[in-house]
């Protein structure tokens, strides 16, 4: 799901990291054409980040057939991307901290351009997926050095509100607009396109960040040691997930990758209990509303970019739509989760958060279950119908379980609280990845046993955050 905003002039955005939580220096203030250029070079940067994750998607089908790669390399291409932006997010807002949000900002776009470069030449699969990691570190640094940008350049708070409010809109439309993009760009030029895309783009970002005034440096400690096992364990986890489908789970590379991923955990552990600046101090994670809220987010994410995934190559493999019929099919999904988004805050606040975060998951659940039926003969229409739980479940429940986490920790860690958020929904959809394509690898086909398995197993997930939520949530907790 995109981030949102959930009650935008009382809490922070679920996107913001460390780097937004800091005030700029006193008397610091941005004329409004200079703030007008900061917020439009932010959300050009969030916009095609966001592009990049669905277009993707939809140009698997082109990829595998030009690169020769199979289940495992498409995961990889998309899993590449998720697992270093969710690794790196957690601890990206100090670089913007130390560097400043403009050339922090601009590293990240010319960096993540560069990297489209080398996705759009990739000769193999294996030289895709490594550029599409560099994509993923890059992606890391533009998220939160962009929302850094929009708290430098706005002063005013209620300015502030409004141009936060309208980066996360980007985040919707550009949900939206992805796959299409992804579809016809696959359909009429071929998958390379989507990444020569990021140039144009990356040029004009770079172009506009010289009419913005230079962002002040502050010191901001960075934790390398719980960095590195953050990315180990995560990186460990997946390919014991992506190759323990196809290899086997007892194959010695699958055994080897999940050893270091638990030896990472541990070692991310110590490092966090022993560093006096840590990315996750361990203290957050003892409030039972921090611990409801990283759960959900991670069960959200996994049942709704594993539909997404799943999708895109059973429209395109098993029904043989078109890329760009595939794009447009995810139109209306974009739609609804926009028009939930909005509808949400109001509803928590007259039923209660954890009225609406559970109903949420709920619905989400269910949703996983309706998809059951889906098969090589099952009509546009009915698909359309299907996916609409899809769109409001997990639409009404993370702007709820947002304000929650914000409001349970105090105010200096707003930012490392919404970090450690995004991070395990990306890591939750990155996994939701490994585990349906595992699962629907068969040959050269599209395997509907393992597409349903995989629902199933994302709708038990859910149902039981679902009574997590509830049970831990009771007693006002969840208001």
């Amino acid at each position: 799901m995109p981030s949102t905003v959930s009650r935008v002039q009382r809490t922070a955005p679920p996107t913001e990291p460390a780097a937004l939580a800091t005030e700029p220096p006193a008397g610091e203030r941005t004329r409004p054409a200079r703030a007008s250029v900061a917020l439009v070079a932010a959300l050009l940067g969030f916009t095609v980040i966001t592009v990049d994750v669905s277009a993707v998607n939809i140009a698997l089908p082109g990829i595998r057939a030009d690169l020769h790669g199979g289940m495992t390399g498409l995961q990889w291409v998309v899993d590449a991307y998720t697992l270093m932006f969710a690794a790196l997010m957690i601890s990206a807002g100090a670089l913007a901290d130390r560097a400043g949000a403009r050339r922090a900002y601009a590293w990240g776009t010319g960096l993540f351009a560069l990297a489209s470069l080398a996705c759009a030449l990739a000769p193999d699969i294996g030289t895709l997926i490594a550029a599409r990691v560099a994509q993923g570190a890059a992606a890391a640094v533009v998220m939160p050095a962009s929302l850094a940008l929009i708290r430098q350049a706005y002063d005013d708070a209620r300015r502030r509100a409004r141009a936060i409010a309208l980066w996360t809109v980007g985040g919707s439309v550009a949900m939206a607009a992805g796959p299409v993009l992804g579809g016809v760009l696959s359909e009429t030029v071929g998958w390379r396109a989507v990444f020569l895309l990021n140039l144009p783009v990356g040029a004009l970002i770079l172009l506009l960040l010289a009419r913005v005034a230079p962002s002040p440096r502050r010191p901001s400690p960075l934790d390398l040691p719980g960095q590195l096992t953050a990315v180990l364990a995560l990186a460990g986890l997946a390919y014991a997930v992506i190759e323990g489908g196809h290899a086997g789970w007892t194959d010695p590379g699958v055994l080897a990758a999940a050893a270091v991923a638990v030896a990472a955990a541990v070692g991310f552990r110590a490092a966090e209990r022993r560093h006096p600046a840590p990315m996750v101090p361990l203290s957050l994670l003892r409030r039972r509303e921090v611990g409801v809220s990283l759960a959900v987010g991670f069960a959200v994410n996994a049942g709704f970019y594993g539909v997404v995934f799943l999708l895109g190559l059973y429209c395109q493999q098993l029904l043989g739509m078109s890329g760009i019929a595939t794009g447009l099919m995810f139109v209306p999904l974009a739609a609804l989760i926009t028009s939930t988004n909005l509808v949400s805050a109001p509803l928590a606040d007259r039923v209660g958060r954890r009225a609406v975060i559970v109903t949420g998951q709920l619905i989400l659940s269910g949703a996983m279950f309706a998809l059951l039926p889906l098969g090589a003969g099952t009509p546009v229409w009915l698909i359309l119908v299907l996916l609409v739980p899809t769109g409001i479940g997990g639409a009404l429940a993370v702007p709820a379980l947002t304000a929650l986490l914000i409001d349970a920790v105090p105010a200096h860690r707003a930012g490392t609280a919404s970090g450690l958020l995004n991070s395990l929904r990306q890591t939750g959809g990155a996994l939701s990845v490994a585990v349906f394509g595992a699962l629907i690898a068969s040959g050269e086909g599209f395997a509907v046993t393992g597409m349903r398995e995989g629902l199933v197993v994302v709708g038990v997930l859910l149902a039981g955050t679902a009574g997590l939520s509830w049970r831990l949530l009771a007693g006002g907790a969840g208001r």
